[in-house]
Order: structure tokens, then sequence, then C-alpha cells
């Protein structure tokens, strides 16, 4: 029988003062790397450990129980399109959906779970593709708008297809020919929400990343209603290690298609990552139906997650402001239907733009030992750089402290 906890809490040594890391089996602790003043500090991947504390307070409520003799078939619904996805996980991302109101998710749509959005990326570009032989057309142009995901090119580019090939930037792209443009909300390094750009005169056919549309990091404005809408739970929750994605899909022919990229790359996805997240997901969701009771705000995952951002968003404005060599996005405030307030956005990456004559904005961070991704990986400038905010507290903090006292002589 295996007992799986969203946060595990390990016995440490009497007189450790490390009280958080990365757990062994045994009960003993890995202890997270400090940061010192002469040490490299990753800012470079969105790895989301911000959101730990609070999850390491829900650890029992999220606890889930898998007996040896659980979860051994391929099989899941077979009645379902996506086949291998558990009834529990199809009914929790109706309902999750349905609480925070961001994309419409009802009866009328096809769910397609993934290990994580970038399976579900590819198998969204499979789909979509043209589905006559190869052999007689052009592999059809992915273009998203600079500053772009830097993660896309690769992504279509790794495998070599012959379905389809990187464009470039959406916002120049002018081929005559069939197109899909990758359309990211917020806008993953930027901030900003986005809306599809391409004025080609082929056919366009769309995805809407929507990784980060969560109340945490903007304001709900919309229930988005695209043809393919993918969803990540790594930065929902910030469970990343769990690997679980989902595209919503009005097309029931799309679903089928990206539900067999999937069974061929990998035949369905981990049941036992399938049944934490549906746990996880009760949990927030009953979370706001007992609003009204004895629940404070720092009980409420979403408006916790927010006030940690706003938090870093005002530290990090704070420092650049100490100094002349760097420059960061205004956002402006929106009515959020969640939260039936106005906000701000609160980013998960600060988009920086170096100043004072810095024409490459990640060679001068790493000059401060900071390892961040620059512009170009983004299909922009050099003087740009994206930076991870949701690093744990101690990263973050030496983080500040080097930007702070950052100087021109690199």
């Amino acid at each position: 029988m295996v007992v799986v906890k969203t946060s595990p809490p390990p016995t440490v040594p009497v007189g450790n003062k490390v009280n958080k890391g990365f757990p062994y089996s045994n009960g003993s602790i890995k202890p997270h790397f400090t940061p010192s003043l002469n040490s490299f500090i990753n800012l470079d991947q969105g790895d989301p450990e911000v959101f730990a504390p609070y999850w390491r307070k829900k650890s029992e409520e999220c606890t889930v129980v898998i007996k040896g003799s659980d979860l051994m078939s391929y099989m899941s619904d077979m009645s379902n399109v996506c086949w291998f996805m558990l009834p529990e996980l199809h009914d929790a991302i109706r309902r999750l959906h349905r609480v925070v109101g961001n994309a419409s998710a009802g009866m009328d749509k096809y769910i397609v779970v993934g290990t994580g959005s970038t399976q579900l990326f590819q198998a969204a570009l499979f789909a979509l593709s043209p589905s006559s032989d190869p052999s007689n057309h052009n592999p059809i142009n992915v273009v998203a708008a600079a500053p772009y995901y830097s993660e896309y090119q690769d992504e279509v580019e790794v495998l070599r297809s012959g379905l389809y090939r990187w464009g470039g930037d959406a916002r120049v792209y002018d081929k005559n020919e069939e197109y899909i443009e990758v359309v990211t909300a917020p806008n993953n390094p930027c901030g900003s929400i986005r809306r599809a750009v391409a004025r080609s005169e082929g056919e366009g056919k769309l995805i809407h990343d929507f990784a980060y549309y969560w109340p945490q990091y903007t304001p709900i404005t919309e229930e988005y209603d695209h043809d393919v809408m993918l969803f990540t739970f790594s930065k929902c929750t910030g469970h990343a290690g769990s690997r679980i994605g989902w595209a919503i899909v009005k097309d029931i022919e799309v679903a089928r298609k990206m539900t067999r990229f999937i069974q061929m790359s990998s035949i369905g996805v981990s049941k036992e990552s399938q049944i934490r997240v549906a746990k996880i997901i009760g949990v927030i969701c009953d979370s706001y139906q007992k609003i009204g009771s004895s629940l404070q705000s720092d009980d409420l995952f979403f408006e916790h997650s927010k006030c940690m951002l706003r938090e870093r968003w005002d530290k990090l404005r704070a420092a650049v402001g100490k100094t002349n060599l760097f420059s960061l996005d205004k956002y402006p405030k929106n009515y959020c239907n969640f939260t039936r307030q106005n906000s701000e956005t609160y980013p998960a990456f600060a988009w920086i733009k170096c100043c004072g004559g810095i024409e490459d904005c990640e060679s001068y961070l790493r000059s401060l030992k900071v390892f961040a991704r620059g512009g170009k990986r983004f299909g922009v400038d050099g003087k740009y750089a994206r930076v991870s905010l949701l690093c744990r507290d101690e990263v973050f903090n030496e983080f500040l402290t080097r930007i702070s006292n950052a100087t021109r002589d690199y």
C-alpha cells in the first residue's frame, strides 16, 4: 500500500535547523540548497516551490491511499474519448473550472489529460495538422507572437516532424499558407493577456495556452471558450512533479486525435498522478464552498498564493527602484470575476529589461551569479531576460540583495 501526501512531514533530527527540503522514503531530509554570496542562484526555470509552505499545512487533507492492487489496468473509462482518464479527475477538472470561472468546461466539451501541457501541446499540433498524406503538402507553420514562450520552437522542431514546422513570430507571419497560432495568456514571459494576431491569408487554427490563467497570477476577466485550451497542474497549484495537464477541446475529432497521440507516445497517463491531482483539486474546491464559515483568506489557496506573489512583486519593484540598471513592465488593474474585486497582475516571471547601456541582460545577470533566460530565446532583443519569481524565499531574497547592489561594471 502506498500513501501519497502533498508534502510528507519527515522527522528532522534535533538540532538540525533545516526543516524544509526533499524527503527521502526513510523519513530523512535532503536539505535545500541555501544560497551564499559566492553561489549561483538558478532563476531560469519556473519551478513552483513558492507554494510548498501552503501545501505543507494541507498535507493530511491531501493524503491519498493507494493499495497494491489499485490502478493496475491501462484502461480507465472506455466510454470517454480520453479512455485513460480517470472519472474522478474528469469530474474534478470540470468542477475546478466552474469554481474559478476561467474556462468553459461543460458537458459539450471534451477533456484530454496528458503528462503535463508539454505533451498536450505536441498532441494538439498533431491533431490540428493536415491529415492527408504529408508527401502531398508542406508542413503546416506554427507561429506565436514575440516574446513567445522560449520552448515552443524547440518543441515544434524536436521531432523533426513532416506534419508541422516552426514559422516564427506571428506578428510578421505573411505566408499564404495554413498555420497554427499559439496564443499564450497570460503570456510567458511578459505576463500580458494575449489575443491572436496573425494576419495571414492562409487558413489559421488556434491553440490557447492558459497555463497561468489562474487567480493568483492575473484577474479572471473572462470565461474563455476556445477550440483548444491547454492547462497545467504545475502552475495551477505548484505540483509540477505530478506531471498532469489537460486540454479542453470543442471538436470530438480533434480530441480523438490528441488522445491517439498520447496513446502512441506513452499509452496513457499515470493513474497515481491523476488520483493525487483529483484529490488536491477537491480540497481546493471544497475550501471555496466553505467560505463564510471559520475559514480565513489565508486558508484559501488562490488568495494565499496571490498574497505571496503580490508581496514578491512589491519587493522586486522596490529593489529595482534602487538602481537605474533595470526596468519592469507595469500592469493595469482589472476586475476579477473570481475574487469580485479590482486586482493587478502578478506574473510568475519578471520580464526584466536592462538599461544603462547593458546589451545582454542574461550575461549581466550571470555576472551577478544569477541564472536567467535571455530575451533572444523568446524571439526578442537580448536587453531582456526572464526571471522566475516562483523560487523559495531564501533564493528570492538573495536575488533581491544582488540586484539592489548591482553596478554597471561587470
